[in-house]
């Protein structure tokens, strides 16, 4: 009985306590003001005229430290899907929520280093969350900026720095389902520069068959020729990963033995493996005046190896570029700018065999002979700038432009009688963006801002080829106006911090990815989509009595997502709800700390039902999740200090899909899989110990 009140009308307490804090008058520590990436024209999180979520350290850090996705979905209008360590799709504002596998229409950047490759597919979840110090996430397009990517972007800033002096840092995490993270860092820090080397490796045996998991990595990041108008910033990350696929499962196996795998991913042992390196320098200096300049080289390089009961996929990606950026002022703060240019290769090498699992004895995988190959090469050019007028305190107007010029090289190199190589590149494309921004009478820690600007997101190589594999010159890149008005506030003496915004947005010239064989695609332009929402956020900092501080945070997003203008395989959906995308979604969360090092959290996370196909015909449930985490930091001496914790997620043991695969087919014989089931009840603990010298 009591279990049943708390899942259904928890989230009204939590509510409820937010409004009751925001009316105490009691000492308090103030909320600190968020300074944003250089990537930006304004210096603040409160003076961006756009709608963007922070996640610090401390929150990445809130839940098990193996994992983004549960800090990645406390921000209101972001939706990240896990169906496994290595199974994410990333949608905000529910753009990219009907990318078959994996993310898109999102651009992500690691420091200064592009994490999107040139067929717009992001990947984050590799990245040790213990080297991050922040992430940002622009929700909405800002192609003035940072070019292609309707949904937004996600900025990851690594720790490039550490306490002065040399420092040490071991820490283990172990759970259930054979769940084991080792990490062992060692930083230093000078006047003059810094290093922080950061080995780790992480393991599971995993909930359902076929899924055992195993990461490792080795990050450097730090600065060199630190001086008062000049440094180096130098990163590099190398990481191996393996990690076994059970796929999606129908709805009988999700609702009766959701541990099983996928029957034909698990007769061929499928799984996923690469080596990936990333490499980047960037240079910052202080021309003249207030004139300044940062410029970057980047170099990543995938070598991976992919099993699949219907063949073997084999690839090699490189990818390398520099990026430019130069800020100033004018008339002291009254007009503000920066402008630059960036440019992006990206090549890849892929070969498809034969896999014979069938008749390897019950063994797995095996390689055949080769059936398909191709080469492809993007080029991407990126010019943009902005400008931001001051006239007062109270009012600025800030206006941007970007410029994408994309052009790209196909060779089919298998079957020799078959190959043939073509070449194609889409007209410029031009995004503006403008906004303004108003502080009200008084009150300059208030904000309200209006905003236009133009998205656009190139299609997949594979969006852009006909059934016969030669290029269709008549794919056209989606492309949108989103408009949004928002407010940021601190209340109460910086005590209570909230945010809101009202967005529209509509898609145009919609891609749409038709299934035409097991990994098989083939892309259309095939309407229009609507997407508005409202988002709302806010945090309270209380220190209640002495020594004790409460943290209480909601968020929650409600929207309206529709195929506007849709016809598909000559089937009309237009007015559908768009697939893959709730309407609501809403998080919540206590942290409780004690100033001796004890704390306490709980978070709570809701996600409304998902339509699962065009048609509306199958929804996913909606679900509630509960987690809980309690630690205890002990100061071993001025140069030591231990963290213990321990922490359950999916307190009440929901039943859930944790990712749905949209649009899922069905076979011959059996019952579409679009279910990827979520983690039951399971626990964590933990300790770190850290050394400053």
């Amino acid at each position: 009985m009591i279990l049943s009140f708390l899942k259904k009308y928890a989230p009204l307490l939590l509510l409820a306590h937010f409004s009751v804090f925001a009316q105490i008058d009691s000492t308090s520590v103030h909320l600190q003001e968020v300074t944003i990436s250089k990537f930006h024209v304004s210096d603040s999180l409160l003076n961006a005229p756009a709608a963007i979520g922070t996640i610090s350290a401390a929150d990445l850090k809130r839940n098990n430290n193996t994992e983004i996705a549960t800090s990645l979905n406390r921000i209101s209008g972001v939706l990240m899907q896990s169906g496994s360590l290595n199974t994410n799709r990333i949608s905000i504002r529910g753009i990219g929520a009907r990318t078959p596998f994996g993310t898109n229409k999102i651009r992500a950047f690691y420091g200064n280093i592009p994490l999107t490759s040139g067929d717009s597919e992001t990947t984050i979840e590799d990245i040790d969350v213990e080297n991050i110090r922040s992430v940002e996430i622009i929700k909405g397009p800002l192609s003035s900026v940072y070019g292609s990517g309707l949904g937004g972007a996600i900025l990851i800033q690594p720790k490039t720095r550490s306490t002065d002096g040399h420092s040490g840092r071991v820490s283990s995490t172990a759970g259930s389902f054979g769940l084991l993270k080792n990490t062992a860092t060692y930083g230093f820090d000078s006047q003059n520069g810094s290093l922080n080397l950061s080995y780790h490796r992480l393991e599971s045996d995993g909930w359902r068959k076929n899924s055992k998991y195993r990461r490792e990595g080795v990050t450097l990041a730090g600065e060199l020729f630190r001086g008062e108008k000049s440094k180096l910033t130098y990163f590099g990350n190398y990481t191996y990963m393996k990690a076994y696929i059970p796929s999606s499962i129908d709805k009988n196996t999700f609702e009766h033995d959701p541990q099983s795998a996928a029957a034909t991913w698990l007769a061929s042992k499928g799984f996923e493996q690469y080596d990936s390196w990333m490499a980047g320098l960037s240079y910052e200096t202080k021309i003249v005046g207030s004139l300044s300049n940062a410029t970057s080289v980047f170099y990543n390089h995938k070598k991976s190896d992919e099993p699949r009961p219907f063949d073997i996929l084999r690839q090699n990606t490189t990818g390398y570029g520099a990026r430019t950026q130069f800020n100033g002022r004018i008339i002291s703060d009254k007009i503000t700018y920066l402008f630059g240019a960036e440019w992006f290769k990206d090549g890849f090498e892929g070969r498809n065999l034969e896999n014979l699992y069938q008749q390897n004895n019950g063994n797995g995988s095996l390689a055949g002979v080769q059936i398909a190959g191709n080469d492809q090469d993007r080029t991407i050019w990126n010019a943009f700038a902005q400008l931001r007028l001051k006239p007062s305190e109270r009012f600025e107007i800030q206006g941007g432009l970007n410029f994408n010029k994309t052009e790209f090289d196909l060779d089919t190199t298998f079957p020799i009688d078959e190959k043939r190589s073509e070449s194609y590149a889409y007209d410029g494309i031009w995004a503006p963006q403008l906004s303004v921004l108003f502080h009200p009478s008084g009150f300059v820690d208030k904000t309200l801002y209006v905003s236009a600007s133009r998205g656009f997101s190139m299609p997949a190589v594979e969006e852009t080829l006909n059934p016969d594999g030669s290029v269709n010159p008549n794919i056209k890149p989606e492309n949108g106006y989103n408009f949004e008005f928002g407010g940021k506030f601190f209340f109460s003496k910086r005590k209570l911090y909230v945010e809101f915004a009202v967005y529209t947005m509509e898609i145009r010239d919609l891609l749409v990815a038709q299934r035409i064989g097991d990994d098989q695609y083939v892309g259309v332009n095939a309407g229009k989509t609507s997407h508005r929402g409202i988002e709302i956020s806010g945090q309270y900092d209380w220190r209640f009595t002495k020594g004790w501080s409460l943290q209480p945070f909601v968020s929650a997003s409600v929207g309206r997502y529709k195929f506007e203008e849709f016809v598909n395989n000559d089937v009309d959906y237009s007015d559908n709800d768009l697939t893959g995308v709730p309407k609501n979604t809403a998080n919540g969360g206590l942290l409780l700390t004690w100033e001796k090092g004890l704390y306490w959290s709980i978070d709570f996370r809701y996600v409304d039902k998902i339509p699962m196909n065009d048609a509306n015909t199958v929804y996913n449930d909606s679900y509630r999740l509960w987690n809980s985490k309690i630690g205890y930091r002990l100061q071993l001496s001025q140069n030591m200090s231990f963290e213990a914790y321990a922490g359950i997620n999916n307190i009440f043991d929901e039943k859930y899909a944790s990712m749905i695969l949209p649009n899922a087919t069905t076979p011959p014989n059996g019952s579409p899989r679009y279910y990827y089931p979520g983690l039951p009840v399971n626990y964590f603990g933990g300790f770190s110990l850290n050394c400053n010298l």
